[in-house]
């Protein structure tokens, strides 16, 4: 029941700036990408192709992140791309000007995303934490409180370094609050207030005994929402 609720709140958001048209304010945007072994499976390519570009359409500007081993701090980066044109490309703010900018520009966002796919492996393990402080560095600088915020992620969330190992936590009611709000406390998860988080692919690779997924579920929604984000889907 909390997937359907959430995923209509993303889908709210998200359609609020794609509908209408022209120079309407839509959302400051950004992706995560994870390469490492989410990347296997044909599913999570074809995930990007489908989900990527309807998402980009709601959006004025977009920052990537991959997943890597060491992803703060990886080598492995795609430049943001701003889709609405600026005051001087389109001075008199024309929406046919406009659309055909943002229709152009969202034809990079495609490419940038698939491109972390094939990142270089950076130490073991996949750091699904740096990737989101990474990304929300960028995507800080850009924030506008009149625009919606939100977070597309490609990955299974199996972030097993540093101070979160996904296969080995105490997935028990008080433990999950504890590591949720630790998280966030210690900074090792960013600041999500105001921001909505949509993930694709969230377990999809399912090594862990089945009775931890709904725990794991769980503990992901509690970790993100003592960040602060809201809605939250993971798919």
């Amino acid at each position: 029941m909390r997937r359907g609720v959430a995923a209509v709140g993303v889908v709210v958001l998200v359609g609020a700036g794609v509908s209408g048209c022209g120079t309407e304010a839509k959302a400051v945007c950004g992706v995560v990408v994870d390469s490492t072994s989410y990347a296997d499976p044909a599913t999570s390519r074809s995930d990007v192709t489908s989900k990527l570009p309807p998402f980009a359409q709601g959006c004025d500007w977009i920052a990537f992140a991959a997943v890597t081993g060491s992803s703060e701090s990886s080598t492995c980066r795609q430049d943001p791309v701003s889709i609405a044109a600026t005051k001087a490309e389109n001075p008199n703010a024309n929406p046919v000007v406009e659309d055909r900018i943002r229709t152009h520009r969202i034809t990079e966002v495609l490419p940038r995303a698939v491109a972390l796919f094939d990142c270089p492996t950076e130490g073991e393990g996949s750091d699904v934490l740096g990737a989101f402080r990474y990304l929300v560095k960028q995507m800080s600088a850009q924030r506008q409180p009149d625009k919606a915020h939100q977070i597309i992620v490609f990955s299974d969330l199996i972030n097993n370094r540093g101070e979160l190992n996904i296969n080995k936590l105490d997935l028990s009611e008080a433990a999950r609050a504890q590591k949720a709000k630790q998280l966030r406390a210690s900074q090792l998860m960013p600041d999500l207030a105001g921001y909505g988080v949509v993930v694709h692919g969230f377990l999809r690779e399912k090594t862990a005994s089945p009775d931890r997924f709904p725990l794991l579920e769980d503990f992901w929604k509690e970790t993100f929402e003592a960040a602060g984000a809201s809605p939250v889907d993971l798919l």
